[in-house]
């Protein structure tokens, strides 16, 4: 059984702004503030001995992983199934979003973009396939609050209701997940 950490990014430069950034090539960085939360969520890590650590394509999640993983000797590596929830609403405000998928949180799929559905589909994808590759690993993960929330909502009696849940910044959950699923 994978135990497996994951960690939403820090504060980012569109959190602050509410703004939607689920395009990894435009740059959002952690903002000083995410930096801190970063720095204090690692020393609050940091007696956990990570086998491998992954990271989103995002910038935000790799400046996370990276400072989390300061007291660790694990090498980063990216993976785009950490991704943010592709909503093909880059840079719009964040209650865009929000307006469009309250109907329906695990069906509605914006026009570029996945449903809460699929996103879990392609989190159970990269959580089945890393517990191969460490079936007996401590794994960290840093992704962003829809990815986890669907990580999560694969293991609940109620995925729409996991749906509507938040995950603060450098807020983490742990999961033990199973090599054959």
């Amino acid at each position: 059984m994978m135990k497996i950490f994951l960690v939403r990014h820090g504060e980012s430069e569109g959190n602050v702004a509410h703004v939607i950034n689920d395009n990894p090539v435009r740059i959002v960085n952690l903002t000083d503030k995410g930096r801190m939360q970063a720095h204090a969520a690692g020393e609050k890590l940091r007696a956990t001995r990570f086998s491998h650590a992954y990271a989103s394509e995002f910038p935000r999640a790799r400046q996370t992983a990276e400072i989390l993983l300061r007291h660790h000797d694990c090498e980063l590596r990216i993976d785009a199934r950490l991704n943010e929830r592709r909503s093909g609403m880059d840079g719009l405000p964040v209650h865009a979003f929000h307006d469009l998928i309250e109907p329906d949180r695990l069906r509605t799929k914006p026009e570029h973009g996945e449903s809460f559905l699929e996103q879990m589909e392609r989190l159970r994808g990269f959580l089945d396939e890393t517990a191969a590759r460490h079936a007996e690993g401590i794994v960290l993960a840093v992704s962003h609050e829809d990815p986890i929330l669907a990580a999560l909502a694969l293991t609940a009696d109620d995925p729409a209701q996991t749906a509507c849940g938040s995950i603060l910044n450098c807020e983490w959950v742990e999961l033990d997940w199973p090599v054959a699923r």
